[in-house]
């Protein structure tokens, strides 16, 4: 397992809370943290912009990394969705495993 962590932005009235439930329920991501209140200055369409977001981390591995994105992009409310994709060098002892058991869908395995 290759541990990554995945950023993505939606604005702050998006039901981010949907979005991660659906990702974790279909095993694409073991966690997601949703942080509220993010104000972003960016450049869009030539010019100088900005709008409060939420920032999304969603903890996977890269073997779903392929799905993760193309369920993302599928259900995300930007026509261009930021995917930045972190890879961890390592995750130690029983969070490790507690990963790993819920990308699974090990349930067994999960505390």
């Amino acid at each position: 397992m290759k541990p990554l962590i995945v950023l993505t932005t939606v604005g702050e009235n998006y039901d981010a809370r949907a979005l991660a439930k659906t990702l974790v329920e279909q095993h694409l991501a073991a966690c997601v943290n949703i942080l509220p209140n993010l104000f972003s200055v960016y450049r869009w369409q030539g010019k100088i912009t900005g709008d409060y977001e939420q920032i999304l981390l969603i903890k996977t591995d890269s073997e779903r990394l392929v799905a993760l994105q193309e369920t993302l992009l599928g259900e995300h409310p930007y026509d261009v969705p930021e995917f930045v994709i972190i890879p961890i060098e390592t995750v130690p002892g029983p969070y490790a495993d507690w990963l790993a058991a819920s990308l699974s869908g090990e349930t067994s395995r999960v505390p």
